[in-house]
């Protein structure tokens, strides 16, 4: 407790240096804690993929679609249990400001491969009847506050014109990880327009999602689906949800790279003047640390004197950072909107925070420490403050 005390007292001795530092710890742990925060929304998508489903696209780009008839064929080959569809539908709700994911599924079998998207049995049923309905995630509705019964209007863009859907169901995100900014609506109905308007783009899908028993598997299940259309018109591409993902991902790669190394050096900006901090405390008490070493102390407690104070005012800065970083990630995910489907500080950015605030400490320590170790006593009792 006395050790403590002594510790509280050297760091607050100078109250307007000591709380500059700590504001300058506070703004870079926060700064720290939300571009992390960023990366990990940005993989967000590939957190939560599952490892028992593929999916099967065109082997040329996502623009090119694959027949329907790959349907049959596809649930024929060992190894896959489950099958279903999606187009990327790409209307625009008001206004192209209000972006956000939609998809036209085949509601049954798309709903059952996703168990994560939780939908009360009777909006299930409701949105399984009308073939104009949609199901949208709790976090979507929530932004433009709608409700079940509410129409919702979309400007088609890859399907043009205006397309009225009747919000029939909202999902709610199995645990943390589960995106609830998505709109889902009925392919067959989308497709049922296209044969009237556009026939040569009917019956045709963006991407097949293939629910398989043996995550162990997917590779040799990926090869016999591929392998089934090899030399076809439309030859395929077969790889695990995450891969999916990741093709994704790795277009932004460059961006991601750039924000990792910002977060760094925001983290080694601080550590200097935190260092600087700490140097100016050491040779402002030279003369008290060799009236310590005269009284008979040895160089640890001194040593343990510099350190415990660098780290008591960086912990104080990585705590206080990482209770400003909480209010702060939810502001941005709200001013974001829809960029970032998922947005949560994390339990391990958190801990990296404060390890990050525990190594400032300690490397901004570590120099006068070694120096104040040495002094000389007679040179350290010559020395005026």
């Amino acid at each position: 407790m006395f050790l403590l005390r002594l510790l509280l007292k050297n760091a607050f001795r100078h109250q307007l240096r000591t709380g500059l530092t700590l504001i300058g710890l506070v703004v870079a742990i926060c700064a720290f804690g939300l571009l992390r925060t960023i990366v990990d929304a940005w993989y967000a998508g590939v957190e939560a993929s599952s490892s028992t489903r593929l999916v099967t696209r065109s082997s040329i780009s996502l623009t090119f679609q694959l027949p329907l008839n790959y349907a049959q064929r596809i649930r024929a080959v060992e190894g896959v249990r489950a099958l279903s569809w999606a187009n990327w539908f790409g209307g625009v709700y008001i206004t192209e400001r209000n972006f956000f994911p939609q998809f036209a599924i085949d509601p049954a079998s798309y709903l059952a491969l996703y168990p994560e998207y939780v939908i009360a049995d009777a909006d299930r049923l409701a949105f399984l009847r009308d073939r104009q309905g949609a199901v949208v995630g709790r976090g979507l509705a929530s932004k433009f506050g709608w409700q079940v019964g509410d129409p919702i209007p979309l400007r088609g863009t890859i399907y043009p014109g205006t397309w009225t859907f009747t919000l029939r169901a909202i999902y709610d995100g199995a645990d943390a990880k589960t995106d609830e900014n998505q709109m889902f609506v009925h392919w067959a109905f989308i497709n049922e327009s296209l044969r009237q308007t556009a026939r040569q783009r009917a019956d045709a899908v963006g991407v097949y999602i293939v629910g398989i028993d043996e995550p162990n598997n997917a590779a040799l299940i990926s090869q016999r689906i591929d392998a089934l259309f090899a030399n076809s018109l439309a030859e395929t591409l077969s790889e695990t949800e995450k891969a999916f993902q990741l093709s994704f991902v790795s277009m932004s790669e460059a961006i991601l790279v750039a924000i990792q190394a910002v977060s760094l050096i925001i983290i080694v900006i601080i550590m200097a003047v935190m260092a600087n901090t700490m140097t100016m405390t050491a040779r402002e008490r030279l003369a008290e640390y060799a009236t310590l070493k005269a009284l008979g102390f040895p160089p640890g407690f001194v040593v343990g004197l510099l350190y415990g104070e660098s780290l008591l005012i960086a912990g104080l800065g990585g705590v206080l950072g990482v209770a400003a970083t909480l209010p702060l990630s939810a502001a941005f995910a709200q001013a974001t909107g829809t960029l970032f489907p998922v947005f949560q500080l994390s339990a391990l950015t958190m801990g990296l925070q404060l390890l990050a605030a525990a190594i400032v400490g300690l490397v901004a320590a570590a120099w006068p420490a070694w120096r104040m170790s040495r002094i000389d006593i007679v040179d350290g009792l010559r020395h005026v403050a």
